[in-house]
C-alpha cells in the first residue's frame, strides 16, 4: 500500500520493536497488509519472534518492525508452527503451493467477509480454508480485533477475542497466544461457529437500532406537532409567516420533548417488571419478550436522551444570536415606547424563568453523570452498589428534576385558552404523561407494604411456596414448613 497504517518512523521509534529476544516463541504471518503489520507489531511487543511471509520481501520489509523477519512465504511456513493467515478469502488458493510445508501446522484465520460475501457463501472463511488444507488445523480468531486496536494496545479497544476450532489443543495454543498479547480469549466452540464469529464485524450497532428508531419516531411526532401549533396555525388563522422557525426554533422545542420522554422510558420497564413480579408473586418466571428486550435497551435509550438534552442546551444558547430574536427585541422596545410604558417587570415571570433555567441545568448535569458512568471504563471502576446508586437513584432524581423543569416552563399555560392552537394542547402537557406515571408508580412501590413484598420476592420468596421467608431485618427466623 502507498500509505501504510504503521509508518516506519513509528516502528523505529519504539525500542521494544528493534530486536526480538533470543529463544522467544516463533510465530508466522502470511500477508503484508495493514492488519498483518499491526499484528506483527503487537506480537513483537508481546515477546514473540515473528516471521512474515511475503511474495516480495525486499519491497515490504521496510513496513515491519526491525525485530520481525520478512522472508519468502516458504521460509516463513517452514520456521513456524503457528501461522496467521492474514489474506483475503479470494487469495487462499494462492497458498495451495505450500500445502506440503503447511501440513500439521496451526493456521489462524483472521479474515472477515464482506456483507455480500457472507450472504453468498454458506461456509465461513475458516471452513473454506480448512477444506483447502485438510492436513492443517484451522482456528478462527482475532477477526473482531481491528488493526488500530492491535497497534494501540488492548487497553484502547475490546479485549475479548472469540476463538473457535475443532481441535482443543490448537485452541489452547491460540488462547495462550491471545492472552500473552493482552487479550481475553473466549471459546466459541467448534469451527462451525466461525460463520457466527465472522458475522460480528458486519453488524452496525445492532443494540442501537430499536432505540434509534424510537427516538427518531418521537422527534418526527413532536416536530410535526410543534409545526402545526407554532407555524401552521399562525399562517392559516392570522396570515403570519413563521416558517423561519423550522430550522432552529421548532427543532429546539422538539428536542427536550424527546429527551424527557426517552428518560422516562428508561425507568418505565423497571416499574412494569416490578409490578409483574408483585402480581405473579415470584421472580422465577420469564418476563414477556417485549419487556425483556425493553430492559436490555435501557442504556441506549438513556444515552439518546442525554444526546437530545445536550443538543437542546446548545440550540438554546444559539437562540439569542438569531436575527429574528433581535427584530423581536427591537419591536418590543418600540411597542414599549408607543404605549408609554417606562418599566416592564413581571415578578412572577422573572422568578419562573430563573427557577426554570436552574432546574434545567441541574437536570442536564445529573443526566451527564449518568451518561459518563455508563461508559465501560467508568462502570468497571464502580462496585455494584455505586453503579446502582448512580444509574437508579440519581437517574430517578434526573427524571424528577426534568419534570420540575417542564412544570416551571409550562406554569399556568395549560389553563390558558389562548395556548390551545387548533384545539391542540401545549406540547409540554403531552410530555408530562409518561414521566408523571413513572414517578407516581415509583412512589407507590416505595410504600412499605409493597417495597417489603418486592424485596422478599427478589430474594427468592414465592407466593405459593411452602417456604416462610423473612428479611434479614426481621427478628423472627425463617422457617420451612411442609404440606405433608
Amino acid at each position: 500500500m502507498d500509505k501504510p497504517l504503521i509508518s516506519r518512523r513509528l516502528v523505529d521509534s519504539d525500542a521494544s520493536l528493534a530486536e526480538a529476544a533470543s529463544g522467544a516463541p516463533k510465530v508466522g504471518i502470511l500477508g503484508t497488509g495493514d492488519f498483518a503489520r499491526s499484528l506483527a507489531t503487537r506480537l513483537v511487543r508481546s515477546g514473540f519472534s515473528v516471521v512474515v511471509g511475503s511474495r516480495n520481501p525486499k519491497r515490504t520489509a521496510g513496513l515491519f518492525p526491525l525485530a520481525a523477519q520478512v522472508v519468502f512465504q516458504v521460509e516463513a511456513v517452514d520456521s513456524s508452527e503457528v501461522i496467521f493467515v492474514a489474506v483475503f478469502r479470494e487469495h487462499y488458493s494462492s497458498l495451495c503451493g505450500l500445502s506440503s510445508q503447511l501440513a500439521g501446522k496451526i493456521l489462524v484465520d483472521v479474515s472477515n467477509p464482506t456483507e455480500q460475501e457472507h450472504l453468498q457463501h454458506r461456509e465461513s472463511n475458516a471452513e473454506y480454508l480448512a477444506a483447502l488444507f485438510p492436513t492443517c488445523t484451522v482456528v478462527k480468531a482475532f477477526n473482531v480485533i481491528s488493526a488500530w486496536t492491535l497497534q494501540a494496545g488492548p487497553r484502547d479497544g475490546n479485549r475479548q477475542v472469540p476463538i473457535c476450532g475443532d481441535q482443543p489443543e490448537a485452541k489452547r495454543v491460540v488462547s495462550e497466544l491471545a492472552h500473552a498479547m493482552g487479550f481475553m480469549p473466549v471459546d466459541m466452540g467448534s469451527l462451525a461457529a466461525a460463520r457466527e464469529v465472522e458475522a460480528r464485524p458486519l453488524h452496525l450497532l445492532p443494540s442501537w437500532k430499536v432505540p434509534a428508531i424510537l427516538a427518531l419516531g418521537l422527534f418526527v411526532f413532536f416536530y410535526a406537532y410543534n409545526f402545526v401549533r407554532d407555524v401552521l396555525q399562525p399562517y392559516v388563522q392570522e396570515g403570519k409567516s413563521k416558517f423561519y422557525k423550522l430550522p432552529l426554533s421548532v427543532v429546539n422545542t422538539s428536542l427536550p420533548c424527546v429527551a424527557y420522554v426517552l428518560l422516562s422510558l428508561v425507568y418505565l420497564p423497571g416499574i412494569l417488571a416490578a409490578a409483574l413480579q408483585l402480581w405473579r408473586g415470584t421472580k422465577y418466571r420469564r418476563f414477556p419478550d417485549w419487556l425483556d428486550h425493553w430492559l436490555q435497551h435501557r442504556k441506549q435509550i438513556g444515552l439518546l436522551s442525554f444526546f437530545c438534552a445536550a443538543l437542546h442546551a446548545l440550540y438554546s444558547v444559539c437562540l439569542p444570536v438569531r436575527i429574528s430574536y433581535r427584530y423581536d427585541l427591537v419591536n418590543l422596545a418600540i411597542k414599549q415606547v408607543l404605549t408609554n410604558k417606562s418599566h416592564l417587570w413581571v415578578e412572577e415571570n422573572v422568578w419562573r424563568m430563573e427557577i426554570y433555567l436552574s432546574l434545567g441545568v441541574l437536570a442536564l448535569g445529573t443526566l451527564s453523570l449518568l451518561a459518563v458512568t455508563s461508559l465501560p471504563s467508568i462502570a468497571n471502576s464502580l462496585n455494584w452498589r455505586e453503579f446502582s446508586f448512580v444509574q437508579s437513584t440519581l437517574g430517578f432524581v434526573a427524571l424528577v428534576l426534568s419534570t420540575l423543569h417542564t412544570l416551571t416552563y409550562g406554569w399556568t399555560r395549560a389553563f390558558e385558552e389562548s395556548r390551545y392552537k387548533f384545539y391542540l394542547p401545549p406540547t409540554f402537557t403531552l410530555t408530562l404523561l409518561v414521566p408523571c406515571v413513572v414517578i407516581l408508580a415509583k412512589a407507590l412501590l416505595l410504600l412499605p407494604c409493597l417495597s417489603r413484598r418486592l424485596s422478599k420476592i427478589r430474594r427468592g420468596w414465592e407466593k405459593d411456596s411452602a417456604v416462610k421467608f423473612t428479611l434479614p431485618g426481621d427478628h423472627a427466623l425463617g422457617q420451612k414448613t411442609s404440606h405433608l
